[in-house]
């Protein structure tokens, strides 16, 4: 083999490696620090542990609501860890729901380190936990995903039995995000893919899609593609404000939203 030719191929490896690793700091933003609980905001709740099917010890809470028929399964946004989402969990709280909520591996209290594959089976062990305790069945399971969380999610959802889904602010897929971020750069040199758009036309409960128009990470085309390759039964929620506060920015038409939309099921 030519010299050069080497060089060429050791120099795109290096590339490669190079990319994977800013690929990972650029998706996954862990904190470590529980900074408050649920009795901040006046809410009982339970701490449980939990383990994936790869030995992953997981962290949660649930959130009892009384007289509740449904069940939320939160899957959070891509950085800080549950102890940031007392006020949507209040929010899905006082809608009437129970709420259970868990940090993927690496966040929180969670043992391991993140990883695409790593959040699909986190989200799996979660569901099997809910599942295991009495009461709660997977007929009046709802999942809820905001962010990367909705990708966790809508994977959640097609290989489990659920009631219903709602997304917030979720990219269609990571091959969409490149596009649009790294225009510049082949999509294979990527290792996520995040597929919501192929797999949600598999999913046949009923959807709530909800996005801003101002969002500044995830781009409201996308959410819209997410959408529009949905099968039915869905309805599409169109909010106003940032990534990360539009459910703040638009929080009677959010509340609205997801009311409506829970008791018509």
């Amino acid at each position: 083999m030519p010299k050069n030719l080497l060089y060429l191929i050791i120099i795109i490896a290096c590339f490669i490696i190079y990319l994977r690793f800013i690929e990972k700091r650029s998706i996954f933003f862990p904190m470590k620090e529980i900074k408050s609980d649920p009795e901040i905001i006046g809410l009982s709740f339970e701490e449980v542990n939990f383990k994936t099917a790869d030995n992953v010890e997981l962290n949660g809470w649930f959130i009892p609501r009384e007289g509740a028929k449904d069940t939320i399964i939160f899957c959070h946004g891509n950085g800080g860890n549950i102890s940031h989402r007392l006020e949507k969990i209040a929010i899905l709280h006082n809608i009437g729901l129970n709420v259970f909520i868990f940090d993927y591996r690496g966040y929180g209290r969670s043992k391991g380190s993140p990883s695409e594959k790593g959040l699909y089976k986190d989200a799996e062990a979660a569901y099997g936990y809910l599942v295991s305790r009495d009461n709660i069945s997977e007929e009046n399971i709802v999942l809820y995903g905001e962010s990367i969380g909705g990708a966790v999610a809508i994977d959640l959802a097609m290989r489990r039995k659920v009631k219903a889904l709602i997304t917030e602010e979720t990219l269609s897929s990571v091959k969409d995000m490149i596009k649009i971020i790294y225009p510049f750069l082949p999509y294979f040199v990527f290792q996520s893919r995040f597929d919501s758009v192929s797999k949600i036309k598999g999913i046949n409960v009923p959807k709530l899609i909800i996005h801003s128009v101002d969002d500044e990470i995830v781009p409201f085309r996308l959410g819209e593609k997410l959408f529009e390759s949905a099968s039915f039964p869905k309805e599409f929620l169109k909010i106003r404000g940032s990534h990360n506060t539009a459910f703040l920015d638009s929080k009677e038409l959010f509340i609205s939203g997801i009311t409506s939309f829970v008791k018509a099921l």
